[in-house]
C-alpha cells in the first residue's frame, strides 16, 4: 500500500505563447482549472498506475473542495485521511508557454494546516515496508516528524524534493528515496551547472555517505538514479510536450507504484519515464496522468 501525505490543490491554468520576463505582460490565449497538488498528483498517479493508494492532506470548506478531489475519486482513491478545515482549498495559479514549460506559484491554504497530528493518522495503518511519498508543499514540522516516525515504523520514505525550499537539504536526509529534478539536486548539491560526468560522480558520493536511493529526473533526456552503489539510466519518450507541468508529479507516482508492484528498479524508473513523457502530452496535471495501459504500451 502507497500512503500520500501531502498538498491538494485546484490548478489555474493560463496558456501564453511565451513566458513574460519578469515585468512583463504577456497576452494569454486560453484558461482553464484542474485539480492538483503535488501530493494529490503523485497520488493519482501511484493509483492510476494500479496501487492502492491512501491520500493524507486537508482541503477548504469551498467551492474548489470538491473538484479538488474528483479525480481521486474517481480513480477508487482512499481518502478517508483528506479532511475538511476551514478556510480556502490550496491553489496553484500556473502559466504555460508555448513550448510546453511552465512557472508557478502556489498559494498553501489548507495545506498550510497539516501538523504532526496529521502525519501520526497517516503513519497509523502503515506497517513495515509500506511506501509513504511527501513533498515540500506542506509545513516543514509535518514533513520532518512524518519520516522520523516513518523510520521508526520500518515505513519506506520516498521524498520529492519539490517544490525546493530552504529545508530541503536537511529533510531529505531522511527519507529512504529521494527524487530530484536536474535543478533541485544542484541546490541539494550546493553546486550549480553540473555537466553529466560531475552530476554522477556527486550522486556516487552523496550515495556512499547517506546509503539512500537518489534519483534524478533530466526532463527529455530521462533521468539517472543510484541504488545499492549501481548507477542506472533510463530514457522516457521523445516527443513534444504540450505542457511539461504533471510530469515529475507522473513520474513520482508510478515508481512509487512500480516499487509497491514488486517490479524491479531498473523496471520501475524505465515505466516511471515513460509515463512522466506521456503526462506532457496533455494539458493540466492530474488530467494528463495516463493510465497503465497507455504506459505498457511502450516497454
Amino acid at each position: 500500500m502507497i500512503t500520500v501525505f501531502g498538498s491538494i490543490n485546484m490548478d489555474l491554468i493560463a496558456t501564453t505563447e511565451r513566458l513574460p520576463k519578469p515585468g512583463e505582460t504577456v497576452a494569454g490565449n486560453g484558461f482553464s482549472t484542474a485539480a492538483g497538488g503535488k501530493g494529490a498528483n503523485q497520488a493519482l498517479a501511484a493509483r492510476r498506475a494500479g496501487s492502492v493508494v491512501r491520500m493524507v492532506g486537508a482541503v477548504g470548506r469551498d467551492e474548489f473542495a470538491e473538484p479538488a478531489l474528483a479525480l481521486l475519486k474517481e480513480a477508487g482513491t482512499d481518502l478517508s485521511g483528506a479532511k475538511p478545515v476551514d478556510g480556502p482549498t490550496g491553489i496553484a495559479v500556473i502559466l504555460v508557454g508555448g513550448d510546453g514549460e511552465n512557472v508557478i506559484a502556489v498559494v498553501p491554504g489548507a495545506n498550510g494546516t497539516l501538523t504532526s497530528a496529521d502525519a501520526d493518522a497517516a503513519l497509523a495503518p502503515m506497517k513495515a515496508g509500506d511506501i509513504l511519498m511527501l513533498q515540500f508543499e506542506i509545513p516543514v514540522p509535518a514533513v520532518e516528524y512524518a519520516l522520523v516516525k516513518a523510520r521508526e515504523k520500518g515505513v519506506v520514505t520516498v521524498i520529492n524534493t519539490a517544490p525546493l525550499i530552504a529545508e530541503a537539504s536537511r529533510l531529505a536526509r531522511l527519507a529512504d528515496i529521494v527524487i530530484a529534478n536536474e535543478t533541485e539536486f544542484e541546490r541539494l548539491a550546493g553546486e550549480d551547472g553540473m555537466d553529466d560526468a560531475r552530476r554522477e560522480a556527486t550522486m556516487r558520493t552523496l550515495h556512499a555517505q547517506t546509503g539512500q536511493t537518489l534519483i534524478i529526473t533530466l526532463g527529455a533526456d530521462g533521468v539517472i538514479a543510484i541504488r545499492d552503489g549501481i548507477v542506472s539510466r533510463s530514457a522516457g519518450l521523445a516527443i513534444d510536450p504540450v505542457d511539461t507541468v504533471g510530469a515529475g508529479d507522473t513520474f513520482c507516482g508510478y515508481f512509487a507504484a512500480g516499487l509497491d508492484a514488486g517490479l524491479d528498479f531498473a523496471a520501475a524508473l524505465r515505466r516511471a519515464a515513460v509515463a512522466g513523457s506521456l503526462a506532457c502530452l496533455k494539458p493540466g496535471a492530474q488530467p494528463s496522468i495516463p493510465l497503465i495501459a497507455e504506459v505498457e504500451r511502450h516497454p
